[in-house]
């Protein structure tokens, strides 16, 4: 017995404006082939993220975070950069004292995903 994937759940106050940011800004597509209420799959290359809707989420209050690893972390961050991501202050590109090069966004929903490829 293996596990094979894992597709974390986010907080979402908008689906269409989380949907819009995550396709157009993040290069994501549509995943599932249904479009259910208040839920949204969305994949890029071999990644899943799924998200629920929150209505009453507090964007100050939220504690969702991911960290999502690449191949090519200067390529990734170039791309965001293109398509006017913004770039967490605190999460600029960088390599860490624990030998990984990183970077960090906040998603409309202040959900922190940070990108990480071995140094």
């Amino acid at each position: 017995m293996k596990l094979t994937a894992i597709h974390p759940k986010l907080p979402m106050r908008n689906k269409s404006i989380t949907k819009d940011f995550y396709l157009h800004k993040l290069g994501f597509t549509l995943g599932g082939t249904a479009d259910f209420e208040g839920y949204l799959m969305l994949k890029k290359d071999q990644i899943e993220i799924h998200f629920f809707e929150f209505q009453d989420l507090l964007p100050e209050e939220n504690y969702g975070m991911i960290y999502i690893r690449t191949d090519d972390i200067d390529h990734l961050y170039e791309f965001f950069r293109d398509n006017q991501v913004d770039i967490h202050p605190n999460g600029k590109l960088e390599t860490k004292p624990w030998g990984q090069r990183e970077f960090s966004i906040l998603d409309p929903d202040s959900n922190l995903l940070t990108f990480g490829a071995d140094a």
